[in-house]
């Protein structure tokens, strides 16, 4: 799930307080790259009932509910996500979509080549952002 319309410090930006409500069960807010220093990075625990019928014998069924649970990733983009070429969404997203959890650990390591040099021709990915 992909949300933008703020991620600021600005105490009016209500984005991460309605990220909170949609009930994630974990919150990173914040990366060591530019930029993108405001990335949101957040884990949505969604749990579905299946029903399936299983034959006891040929007169009775039984039901059985099975519960399963889905992990969806939020990624929240800072208002630079606008006006930018290449941000933090750009290195976190293709690992998100690989299934690796990033955490505090992975956005802090980000801070190592995490300047965006905003060259005259964009080279992205073949340059220091993001390595």
């Amino acid at each position: 799930m992909i949300i933008t319309g703020g991620m600021s410090v600005d105490p009016d930006d209500v984005t991460r307080f309605a990220i909170r409500n949609l009930g994630v069960r974990e919150i990173y807010y914040g990366s060591a790259a530019l930029p993108g220093a405001m990335f949101l990075v957040a884990y949505l625990e969604k749990k579905s009932e299946v029903s399936t019928r299983e034959s006891e014998d040929r007169n009775r069924q039984s039901s059985i509910i099975n519960h399963q649970s889905e992990i969806i990733p939020v990624l929240g983009i800072p208002a630079c996500g606008m006006y930018y070429r290449t941000t933090v969404f750009d290195l976190v997203l293709p690992r998100i979509l690989t299934g690796e959890h990033i955490g505090t650990e992975e956005l802090a390591e980000l801070g190592h080549g995490g300047l965006c040099l905003n060259c005259k021709e964009c080279r992205y990915p073949v340059c220091p952002f993001g390595k």
